[in-house]
């Protein structure tokens, strides 16, 4: 992890010495990232940015009070399409989050130390990014005061959940997956919330990190115990890589709908969720990066390198529009051919060819080294892919429920102020969240940085 990877080194003209700008100068890692928490200062851009987002809550609370008191029917739902934005934006965030774990438990285990400049932001990440997708599926029922009934309670009624149900397979999974996430998330940063109680000067500040910090000394023993809890925690969240999000496709997949009934959705909605996710990582690392100056631990050789697993997850993206334009052709049949024929030229033609674009043609440039470490370029990219996955998302459930088998009930979808206020509410949500994560707690994690600098500084030479 040299210096001149970041691209901040500058010589002496004088001296011919190796000079790096001090607000550059990460060599001492627990300094750097510890006086991010506990000094006062921070990035005016930081607290534009939670501006932004605390309002924007407002407008979640806003719509989903207004639902609450008139219910679903404000929402543009009608006959056919009877799945709508909950559904859209509840997949969306759900592949937002996998990157998370991808990166904390997947290049744990393969020993990829580059990960550990990024793994507790995009933790961080998936922990908001599930809570966001949780809300849709509870506010869908109609009724969500009465959600537990989706659980095995016991109870004098006898309600048991129907197992036949896609829902009930969703709350199953994404509380198994936010459970996970959070244990591995917390675990995770132990040991840094011990270095932050001993470094506090407040009294009540060091009081709330010894509470969280559940006694660390950084004894052998801690260091024996956390390691291993680690470890296992990193390999249950490897198999809910491929299982969320695959159960989430079952939704689909087990029905009978024209673009829905195909066995490639599983791995198809797996590759889109990494997809989106570290296309998510980038957009919001790259902004966080510059903030505060963390080019000596997020350097362009981490940036590269999640450019690489954007491409190479985005043509796993590619391949899958390719079987599903192949199967609805090899499949002969009129349903799917249809179905295939009405996305390309239908009423949703303009969006599914725009979802093309952002996926497909916007990452080629990738394939160039000086593209990949650029962060402007990747910032770009990022955010285009953003849009591309939503615009997916919306055209597999749109397309297939508005002409279905029976033309007499087709119909046009879109959705209403309502739709937009609740999905836009929980960006704001999302970020304001992450504002607060990168204010009050650690971003980069510092011991497993400390652990990782002398290697690569021997590599430097």
């Amino acid at each position: 992890m040299s210096q001149e990877e970041a691209g901040i080194d500058q010589t002496d003209v004088y001296t011919g010495e190796r000079v790096v700008d001090p607000k550059y100068d990460n060599t001492n890692v627990t300094s750097k990232i510890s006086n991010i928490v506990l000094h006062k200062d921070a990035p005016a851009q930081l607290y534009i940015a939670a501006a932004i987002g605390l309002p924007i809550i407002g407008i979640l609370g806003m719509s989903v009070t207004y639902l609450f008191l008139m219910g679903t029917g404000i929402w543009g739902l009608n006959v056919p399409v009877g799945w709508g934005f909950a559904i859209i934006n509840f997949v969306w965030w759900i592949g937002i989050g996998h990157a998370g774990t991808l990166i904390s438990a997947i290049l744990h285990l393969m020993r990829q130390d580059w990960r550990n400049s990024i793994n507790r932001f995009a933790e961080a990440m998936t922990i908001f990014a599930v809570m966001c997708a949780g809300m849709f599926p509870l506010l869908h029922v109609g009724r969500p005061w009465v959600a537990y009934w989706l659980m095995p309670i016991p109870n004098t009624m006898g309600l048991w959940p129907q197992w036949r149900s896609p829902l009930v397979w969703d709350v199953f999974a994404v509380s198994t997956y936010f459970t996970v996430s959070l244990l591995f998330w917390y675990v995770g940063m132990i040991p840094d919330l011990g270095t932050l109680r001993d470094r506090a000067k407040h009294p009540i500040i060091k009081r709330i990190f010894g509470i969280f910090a559940l006694g660390w000394r950084g004894a052998t023993s801690h260091w024996a115990r956390y390691e291993k809890a680690y470890l296992i925690l990193a390999g249950l969240s490897t198999p809910l890589v491929l299982s969320v999000h695959s159960i989430v496709s079952f939704d689909f997949a087990v029905s009978l709908v024209p673009g829905w009934h195909t066995t490639i959705f599983p791995p198809y909605f797996v590759a889109g969720a990494i997809y989106a996710g570290f296309a998510m990582v980038l957009t919001l690392t790259i902004p966080v990066r510059r903030w505060y100056h963390l080019e000596g631990l997020i350097t362009i050789r981490h940036l590269e390198n999640m450019g690489k697993i954007v491409m190479a997850t985005g043509f796993i993206v590619i391949y899958g529009y390719a079987m599903e334009v192949f199967i609805s052709w090899y499949s002969a049949g009129p349903y799917e051919g249809f179905m295939m024929y009405n996305r390309m030229t239908g009423q949703y033609a303009p969006f599914y060819w725009a979802l093309i674009f952002c996926n497909a043609v916007s990452i080629q440039i990738l394939w160039w080294k000086k593209a990949r470490r650029s962060p402007a370029v990747l910032f770009v990219i990022s955010l285009i892919v953003g849009v591309g996955m939503w615009l997916e998302r919306f055209i597999i459930v749109a397309t297939s429920l508005a002409n279905d088998f029976m033309p007499s009930s087709w119909d046009h979808y879109s959705g209403t102020v309502w739709d937009w206020g609740i999905y836009i509410g929980t960006i704001g949500f999302f970020m304001f969240m992450m504002c607060l994560f990168i204010r009050f707690l650690p971003m980069i994690p510092m011991t497993e940085m400390k652990m990782i600098i002398p290697k690569h500084r021997e590599k430097d030479g």
